[in-house]
């Protein structure tokens, strides 16, 4: 496996990306969420595209505008459509061998894939899509009704109730907010289920039980949605071990196709 960096241009700003070779005719194309850099959180995105390449499949990763190495005004998840694009078109003239394109985006990175429709992809995999409107929201019922059912196996939460070191006016605030019907959908669930539905390709919607962000988005989503797959004990970058090998797996079946 070879990997190397190459600068690209989206709109007159120099980005830069990172490709892991391979001679597979099928590509990945890793988006990230946020302002997270290509390497993704605790190296992780760098060490699932080596993965990915040393069975066969070629992998690109790149910092959008104003992320990480690359220039340009950082304008977030929702104008970074254009780096999309031009990450792909600098795959697809760094790996000419490649006939077939899945992207793979997590957290925002899913969302503005979805808000592109996918443009110029030949599969989808989106992990724990992002439709919180804003940071301050309040966390949804299914978020907080998973939370306690946490607390409640944990004997050290329950210790820490009996001997009266927790809030009882906030744990009550707390359980009545769990019991509250779910809100409508958020405008940017709707958008963004209105982007994917111009995809005409195969889709597969990765969830993290544990991840804040997939409760939001479950809540706004149909819950019978067969292209949803759902990691049990997973936090939102799969970090954890049996979290790590579904995510890959989840992955190559996209690849494979």
């Amino acid at each position: 496996m070879t990997r190397h960096h190459i600068a690209f241009d989206c709109e007159g700003s120099a980005l830069v990306g990172t490709i892991d070779e391979a001679a597979g005719s099928t590509g990945l194309l890793i988006v990230g969420g946020g302002n997270e850099l290509r390497s993704g959180a605790w190296n992780g995105q760098a060490l699932l595209a080596a993965r990915i390449a040393t069975v066969g499949y070629p992998v690109f990763r790149f910092d959008r505008r104003g992320v990480g190495d690359s220039e340009g005004p950082n304008g977030a998840f929702r104008s970074s459509g254009q780096d999309i694009a031009a990450a792909l078109a600098a795959f697809r003239a760094e790996a000419p061998h490649v006939t077939r394109m899945v992207a793979f985006g997590n957290c925002d990175g899913a969302s503005a894939l979805m808000l592109s429709g996918g443009k110029g992809f030949d599969a989808l995999v989106l992990s724990n899509p992002w439709t919180i409107e804003n940071d301050d929201a309040e966390a949804p019922p299914e978020a907080l009704r998973s939370h306690y059912a946490q607390r409640l196996k944990d004997p050290k939460a329950l210790l820490r109730l009996l001997k009266g070191k927790v809030s009882l006016s906030q744990l009550f605030a707390s359980l009545k907010n769990a019991l509250r019907p779910a809100p409508p959908p958020s405008s940017l669930a709707q958008e963004i289920a209105g982007g994917l539905k111009q995809f005409k390709g195969p889709v597969s919607i990765l969830l993290a039980s544990r991840d804040r962000t997939a409760q939001a988005f479950e809540a706004s989503w149909d819950r019978a949605d067969k292209r949803i797959a759902r990691c049990a004990g997973a936090t939102h970058s799969y970090v954890e071990v049996d979290a790590r090998v579904w995510l890959e797996i989840q992955l190559l079946s996209a690849l494979v196709g």
